[in-house]
């Protein structure tokens, strides 16, 4: 493991949630799709189930997706605004099926605040441990998706097993021909 648990899956689910803007079709166009996204990832407090609140957690993916690919020191200013103007309630808490972890906010906070600040939390992880080379740009001449690399040998190219697919399908074609 790369970081804490918990820094880790708030990664993954940034990353998603970015590269739902980049699926054909939009993978988080529905309240039904941001159901499923904030069981997936374990979320916990208010959650609306509304078209605004998808509307505003929709909104992040522009923002969420620069801290993910910025560079070390840009990305320190980035989280520093992402943690600005919010009331952090940073507390160690052990639920369901995780052990003691850091909650930052209130379970009352909207689910795009907890979104927020639960990246920023976890890229304080990577930045502190100076691993934000764990972001790239999915290798996929056609794919804007990012890639978050907890492998060990930090071989991870692809966002997705389709873009692996596409990618290994077209170089053993190459080959072949």
């Amino acid at each position: 493991m790369v970081f804490a648990y918990d820094s880790e899956v708030a990664l993954q689910a940034a990353v998603e949630l970015v590269n739902s803007a980049e699926d054909d079709p939009d993978s988080l166009a529905t309240v039904a799709d941001l159901d499923a996204f904030f069981v997936r990832w374990g979320y916990t407090g208010r959650h609306e189930r509304t078209r605004a609140e998808l509307e505003a957690v929709r909104a992040l993916r522009p923002r969420i997706r620069e801290v993910l690919t910025a560079e070390r020191d840009a990305a320190v200013g980035l989280v520093n605004e992402m943690l600005t103007g919010v009331t952090l309630r940073p507390q160690l808490v052990r639920h369901d099926e995780y052990d003691w972890h850091l909650h930052a906010v209130d379970y009352d906070d909207s689910l795009p605040d907890r979104i927020v600040i639960e990246t920023a939390m976890a890229m304080i992880d990577v930045i502190r441990a100076d691993e934000n080379s764990r972001f790239s740009v999915c290798a996929d001449q056609g794919c804007e998706g990012v890639v978050l690399d907890l492998s060990r040998n930090r071989s991870k190219r692809y966002c997705s097993t389709t873009c692996g697919n596409r990618n290994a399908v077209a170089a053993y074609r190459a080959r072949q021909g």
